[in-house]
């Protein structure tokens, strides 16, 4: 029988304290009646003795220390699951809040996941088309892969999400694909921007969303990557689907732990964040991966926004200590109106080798990326030295890095935000650029490969390619 603790000891922000405590355990969920009638939920995050704190969802309005009952469930955090889902819209804790009522559930998951055991995991392989030639060229997202976009305040980051769940696709593959899309501490007007722009794109029946708004609790935004990827387990181990997951803003999960953290009295790391911060994006970015004997994938696409654009900013420097790689968004790209404004050189897929070439997307991808970035590099240089000594003082040939590098930046990087690029058009777009160079320029690509696909190009050429392509897509 379950029993009934009446009042609390202690109410600070959305933390209480329960004393006199029997038999609790660790992340258990906790039922909490206000005033008799009102009902919240909580999880026990602390045990000493006979006290436990306790986090409050729903936050902690209208509570007191004598008005409060307080029923341990006996069990942790559960969502409930079935292939019901794909279509539907929750909050930040697995509600429905599209009106279409209750998941009849064919199973209740704990939303922290069972650990999974290294040795079943698989190497990720293949790729994921974003339609988006920054990503799908130079930094391709391979299935089961964790891969972070670094981006900052005022950046385009939310349209390149939503970008990013309309398009995204499998190939040529014909097996079963699916998104979950989980948005942390976002406005109502940016909610509102998914929303609509799913559901006019026709995407919506593939995608599961839960949305945390910036006025809800804030404990809420802790467990709601949990619960997205939480669903996203379930699909991908249990149905055999491959899953792509986008969470964002990282940011306003990691300031969501900041705020409780301080509540709870901890001794503060790095810029205010508690020490255990690594650990905790641990738990959700290792929640990606492929297991043996199993259909199905889990990929990931972290967002977070990196503050004053510090690289170095805790958030953004244990993310890459985790994840595979990262794609990174800039300032000045988009400065030029450049859409969207990848920054390649210091972006990395470390798992891009494995997912791509032949058999895969083509054979020449691997030295068309590798050739891009080094001429890319180049353009860099004649851009430092033309500074110094003015544009006509260069050589012929770093004049010709010039007009590559702003043609790289516009038609490769910039593309239309309902641009759907395959991953042929990618690479033919890419030899097209490479074609503005001299052959002998082209030192990182096999000559076999040269033979085959190279061409030399003018601006031309470049500008009457793109408009066939834009007559094509309309």
């Amino acid at each position: 029988m379950a029993i009934e603790y009446l009042g609390l000891s202690q109410i600070n922000g959305p933390l209480v304290v329960l004393e006199g405590v029997q038999n609790a355990s660790f992340e258990e969920i906790v039922e909490i009646t206000v005033n008799g009638n009102e009902k919240k939920l909580g999880r026990i995050i602390e045990l000493y003795e006979d006290k436990a704190v306790i986090q409050v969802f729903e936050g902690n309005d209208g509570m007191s220390l004598k008005n409060t009952h307080t029923k341990l469930t006996g069990h942790p955090m559960e969502v409930a699951l079935s292939p019901d889902i794909l279509g539907r819209t929750f909050n930040g804790i697995g509600e429905p809040i599209d009106g279409l009522g209750e998941i009849k559930a064919e199973c209740r998951l704990n939303v922290n996941g069972l650990p999974l055991n290294p040795v079943t995991r698989e190497y990720p392989r293949n790729y994921i088309r974003t339609g988006i030639s920054a990503i799908d060229g130079l930094t391709t997202l391979i299935r089961g892969q964790k891969l972070p976009i670094f981006s900052g305040n005022g950046l385009p980051h939310d349209q390149l999400a939503a970008q990013i769940v309309q398009q995204a696709s499998l190939g040529d593959s014909d097996e079963k694909f699916a998104i979950v899309f989980a948005a942390m501490g976002v406005k109502y007007d940016v909610a509102e921007f998914f929303r609509r722009t799913f559901e006019e794109s026709g995407v919506s029946d593939h995608v599961v969303m839960f949305l945390n708004l910036a006025n809800d609790p804030v404990v809420e935004r802790l467990i709601t990557p949990k619960v997205a990827l939480t669903a996203a387990e379930y699909l991908a181990f249990e149905k055999g689907m491959h899953i792509l997951v986008i969470l964002t803003d990282i940011t306003s999960f990691c300031e969501a732990m900041r705020e409780v953290s301080s509540s709870r009295g901890e001794i503060p790391s790095r810029k205010g964040y508690p020490g255990y911060l690594y650990s905790e994006l641990a738990t959700l970015y290792e929640r990606a991966g492929i297991v043996q004997g199993v259909e199905g994938s889990v990929t990931q696409i972290p967002i977070l926004t990196m503050p004053n654009d510090d690289i170095t900013h805790p958030i953004p420097d244990l993310t890459g200590y985790i994840t595979e790689g990262q794609i990174v968004l800039d300032r000045q790209l988009h400065g030029q109106s450049i859409y969207p404004p990848i920054s390649v050189l210091p972006s990395l897929s470390r798992l891009m080798k494995d997912g791509i070439g032949e058999g895969y997307t083509r054979a020449d991808h691997q030295d068309v990326a590798n050739q891009l970035f080094s001429c890319y590099a180049k353009v860099g240089d004649a851009r430092s030295l033309a500074s110094v000594i003015g544009e006509d003082e260069l050589s012929p040939i770093d004049k010709q890095y010039l007009v590559f590098g702003n043609e790289f930046e516009h038609e490769f990087i910039g593309q239309g935000m309902d641009e759907n690029r395959s991953m042929e058009d990618t690479l033919n777009k890419a030899w097209e650029l490479l074609g503005l160079l001299p052959r002998e320029e082209l030192d990182r690509v096999n000559t076999k490969v040269l033979d085959q696909y190279y061409h030399p190009t003018t601006i031309d050429a470049v500008a009457k390619a793109k408009a066939e392509a834009d007559a094509m897509n309309e």
